[in-house]
């Protein structure tokens, strides 16, 4: 399909769907600065890196959010287990005294 041939309505959702990620990209950032200066506090504490009891509420209320906002609940967990999995990795490197 030529980029002339694709219809005007079709531009439209895709540039809205673009700008979108680009939120998604500045909001993921956000959160992971937020998150290293949790992992710069539990090191200098002495907390374990991962918090089992925080997240299980942190997957119950996405879920839980995500049913509200019509949004397949298991997507919702398995991305936010990602976003996890990726916060203790940070959160390990910060208490060897690595930078992220």
């Amino acid at each position: 399909m030529a980029a002339s041939d694709v219809p005007p309505e079709l531009l439209e959702i895709r540039h809205s769907i673009d700008n979108i990620d680009a939120a998604l990209i500045h909001l993921l950032a956000e959160r992971f600065k937020q998150t290293r200066k949790v992992g710069a506090l539990k090191a200098r504490v002495g907390l374990p890196p991962a918090d089992p009891t925080r997240e299980a509420q942190q997957i119950a209320r996405l879920r839980s959010l995500a049913v509200t906002a019509d949004l397949d609940p298991e997507f919702a967990e398995k991305f936010l287990n990602f976003l996890v999995k990726e916060v203790i990795r940070h959160h390990e490197i910060i208490a060897n005294g690595g930078k992220i």
